[in-house]
């Protein structure tokens, strides 16, 4: 039976209602991204009544920034020596009268160090910071987060050389000897993507190791030095600090030898780009000739790794190494990193971006509706900027001298077998064959562009021992010539070998099972320090 309900019961239902209501649009604003764009939204809307009443302006429409002071453009980075180029040209990390930055474009820059990672992209986020350091690579994890700001990607900073390392201890000294070892990393960073590159060189994937992820690299390296696993993906220095505490432990492989695997940018909010771009030009043109400067005289490096020790208070041993372990990326790497030279035959930023994109998606660390790479970078700064002479040249591909006998045994970083099926007497590639060099091997050669590449041709039993060798000696130089032809690849990088029957596949030395002959009958590239 129905009850009429009391005053009183009609005053605590009402209250519960604007309760209700209360905590509910509270919780809207603060916890979801529907109310954070609310807020963006109406902060605009106020921001631009009080423009009309005032005349102020906001740093979403202009290049002034609340709390900064005079500052035209706030850069964040991070304690990593990539960012030499800005703060050397910029004679310290904030805005003053001996900034070139200042009195040959007009403009004040202020750099920010953040090394915090959550904290960097909300004070991006609150624009606090006009630009934020991220990489080519990894920045794909990040899009679910930034993806509603439009970042755009406007300038490549630097090649990792030698920043990034992977530590072993004694027993390992391939990255096949990974499978099956514990290896600590930090997901969602450029750690990742060296681990699943340096793996991808060995045929082996994620699941072959015990993958073990940390909070950070520092964490890693700590988990190295309490033996807690068998190898560690650490920055510098922490790479050698690993090697010094843990007896017989070495560094596997860093970046020096997987030389375009880490690409280090700058990222911009799209709207910031479009009201900014001449400010943002006249940066990229400073940073570039400070790229330059510094590429070509260590006298400048010296003074970028002194103002670096003072700024980010860190020592100067540091500060060098951290410099050192850098390609800095001049215009010409740039106008190859986005794809503007149709010549180029090397690792671009597109490579980079949308290929590990894919692989972090697979691996649940990005999301499927991120932008493409079309939509994510911004080459303006650097089809409207003219630098010319060598100094701002590309890098070129680095000089090898002809391989020699005892190149041929040299022990290897790593060797990735491939099975391709050549007509029986035949060393031509056929379309399926150069599609496999397309997708497994390719790949490897220009990420690892440091290195030598080793090709070794064999075969299975079948049929006489010298003629199989001479064969699988045609069918590896087949392969080297593609690589050379397609991707412009200098021959003397190569190392060729022909087998024969005389390196069968472990468990098929008697070719006894179709199936052995067939793993026998490879080609596998190895990289060779």
């Amino acid at each position: 039976m129905a009850r009429k309900l009391t005053s009183f019961s009609k005053l605590l239902i009402t209250l519960a209602i604007v309760g209700a209501i209360f905590f509910g649009g509270r919780y809207l604003l603060n916890s979801t991204d529907l109310g954070e764009k609310l807020k963006e939204e109406g902060k605009e809307l106020v921001d631009e009544a009080k423009s009309e009443t005032t005349g102020e302006t906001t740093n979403s429409n202009t290049n002034s920034n609340s709390g900064s002071g005079d500052a035209d453009l706030i850069v964040q980075l991070f304690t990593w020596g990539g960012y030499a180029p800005g703060f050397y040209f910029n004679e310290g990390m904030s805005p003053n009268s001996n900034s070139r930055f200042q009195k040959e474009y007009g403009i004040k820059v202020k750099f920010e160090v953040i090394d915090d990672f959550n904290a960097s992209r909300e004070a991006w986020k609150a624009d606090a910071v006009n630009l934020i350091g991220s990489t080519a690579d990894a920045l794909p994890t990040e899009m679910e987060g930034l993806g509603r700001y439009n970042p755009q990607v406007i300038l490549q900073c630097d090649w990792s050389r030698g920043g990034d390392a992977i530590v072993v201890t004694r027993g390992i000294n391939t990255i096949n000897d990974l499978k099956g070892k514990k290896v600590a990393y930090t997901p969602s960073t450029p750690s990742q993507t060296f681990l699943i590159k340096s793996l991808d060189a060995a045929g082996l994937k994620v699941s072959d190791i015990k993958a073990i992820e940390m909070g950070d690299n520092i964490a890693a390296a700590a988990a190295f030095k309490a033996k807690q696993v068998d190898a560690a993906v650490v920055w510098s220095p922490d790479d050698q600090d690993c090697v010094a505490k843990v007896p017989g432990a070495k560094v596997l492989q860093n970046t020096k030898q997987a030389s375009n695997i880490i690409a280090d940018v700058f990222v911009a909010k799209k709207s910031f780009v479009q009201n900014n771009e001449e400010l943002l030009r006249k940066f990229y043109e400073g940073w570039m000739t400070a790229a330059a400067e510094l590429n070509s005289n260590a006298g400048n490096r010296a003074k970028a790794a002194k103002i670096m020790m003072e700024g980010f208070g860190v020592p100067q041993d540091f500060a060098e190494g951290a410099i050192d372990n850098v390609r800095f990326t001049t215009h010409g790497d740039n106008k190859n990193f986005f794809g503007l030279n149709s010549s180029f035959k090397g690792v671009t930023g597109e490579d980079l971006y949308d290929g590990m994109g894919r692989r972090f998606e697979q691996l649940g660390f990005a999301v499927s509706s991120r932008p493409d790479w079309r939509r994510t970078a911004y080459s303006g700064l650097v089809t409207k900027t003219s630098l010319t002479g060598p100094a701002h040249f590309a890098e070129g591909q680095k000089e090898f001298k002809k391989p020699t006998e005892a190149d041929k045994k040299a022990p290897a970083i790593a060797a990735k077998p491939l099975t391709i099926n050549f007509e029986t007497g035949s060393s031509t590639l056929d379309a399926n064959a150069k599609t496999l060099i397309d997708l497994q091997l390719a790949d490897i050669a220009k990420s690892y562009s440091n290195v030598r590449l080793r090709v070794e041709g064999n075969t299975d039993n079948v049929g006489a021992a010298a003629m199989n060798k001479q064969l699988s000696l045609k069918r590896a130089r087949s392969v080297a010539d593609y690589m050379k032809s397609t991707y412009g690849i200098n021959q003397n990088r190569f190392i060729i070998v022909g087998n024969g029957p005389d390196k069968p596949v472990a468990g098929c030395e008697t070719n006894a099972t179709a199936a052995c002959k067939a793993k026998n009958r490879r080609t596998e590239l190895q990289l060779i320090k």
